[in-house]
């Protein structure tokens, strides 16, 4: 069977600042604390430098948080817990600053967007026109027996993603984080992180919104025929799959995590969602992975072998799997404490004395 395969972005990703990075490792052993007592706040203030192209960055000011919301064909296989009208009830939510990650990002000072790439849903007269502007069409495809968009829909959903990152970075962003909200997105999020890696669908399929046993089974096996169909049509083009299997709104995170990338801006990655897209965009566009930093770990299955695959580790693993931003957003502050460490914390050669001359 002959397979489509869709056209790589040829625009260069830049690699982060290796000297600044360099500097910071310096300056983070010179510390007045024992070596590597800092542990993993010291790799991230590394990390940090890096990306930011200082030795001593300050930490993150213009934070950025691009919800991205859409649904999927794939729930009227009984994959969710909920309906997918719950979908726009919660875009909803985030409009008005009362969803989980609207109250976490109040707190800590993030500005919020909100993007309808997919929502099945005809908005109210008087909807704010920004939430539609990169809209792609309405659901995706039944990934189990269609592609999730066709050729034209995932070229609009990455520019899309494209466009969003530079109007962040334009504004003065130092940092993004992206979010996810969709009933049953966690279904085309596993078959994708599935195809790319090559492993086991069923062992890569958990519970998403807490469906029980059945469903379970059901959704393991609409994975499976997934991943099954996408590789045997696409073979293992990246881009394709993502178009195969992940819908508009993760094709939109990919090309957010992307562009983001190749401006020179750090991602915060969130759950097992955004982590599947952003795995998609490092394929598709090898060395975008240098520019990212893993919040946590979801109690997806398929989320820790992402990780893996694009060589993060997670700040906190507190179990949590609600997406939205929200296990990036809680792990934000850490962030901003390895920044200041590098930079405030005595040089061990300044608290020694002075030898006598």
């Amino acid at each position: 069977m002959s397979r489509a395969t869709t056209p790589p972005d040829t625009r260069a990703v830049p690699a982060p600042d290796a000297a600044a990075a360099a500097a910071a490792a310096d300056r983070l052993a010179a510390l007045a604390t024992p070596p590597g007592a800092l542990g993993r706040l010291g790799d991230l203030a590394v990390w940090w430098a890096g990306v930011r192209g200082r030795a001593t960055p300050p930490p993150p000011r213009h934070v950025h948080l691009h919800v991205v919301a859409g649904d999927h064909g794939v729930v009227a296989r009984g994959v969710s817990a909920f309906p997918p009208t719950v979908t726009p009830l919660m875009v909803r939510a985030f409009l008005d600053g009362r969803a989980a990650a609207t109250v976490l990002a109040r707190r800590l000072g993030v500005h919020v967007r909100t993007h309808d790439l997919a929502v099945d849903v005809d908005w109210p007269d008087g909807t704010d026109p920004a939430l539609t502007a990169h809209k792609v069409r309405r659901g995706s495809g039944s990934i189990d027996t269609d592609d999730a968009l066709t050729p034209a829909e995932l070229d609009a959903a990455l520019a899309a993603g494209a466009d969003l990152a530079d109007d962040s970075v334009d504004a003065g962003a130092d940092l993004l984080v992206v979010g996810d909200m969709g009933i049953g997105n966690t279904t085309p999020a596993a078959a994708l992180v599935a195809a790319l890696l090559g492993q086991d669908p069923a062992g890569l399929t958990g519970r998403g919104t807490g469906v029980g046993d059945d469903a379970l089974a059901r959704k393991r096996e609409v994975v499976t025929t997934a991943v099954a169909r996408a590789r045997d049509a696409h073979g293992e083009d990246p881009r394709a799959l993502l178009g195969a299997l992940g819908g508009a709104d993760l094709a939109a995170m990919a090309g957010i995590c992307a562009q983001a990338a190749r401006r020179r801006t750090p991602v915060l990655l969130d759950g097992v969602v955004v982590t599947a897209a952003a795995l998609a965009a490092e394929r598709a566009a090898p060395g975008t992975a240098a520019w990212f930093a893993a919040g946590h770990r979801s109690a997806e299955p398929a989320h820790a072998p992402a990780l893996d695959a694009l060589g993060l580790q997670p700040l906190l693993d507190l179990g949590m799997r609600l997406g939205e931003g929200s296990g990036a957003l809680a792990a934000l502050p850490l962030l901003g404490a390895a920044s200041d460490l590098l930079a405030e914390t005595a040089l061990l050669a300044d608290l020694l004395p002075t030898p006598a001359q």
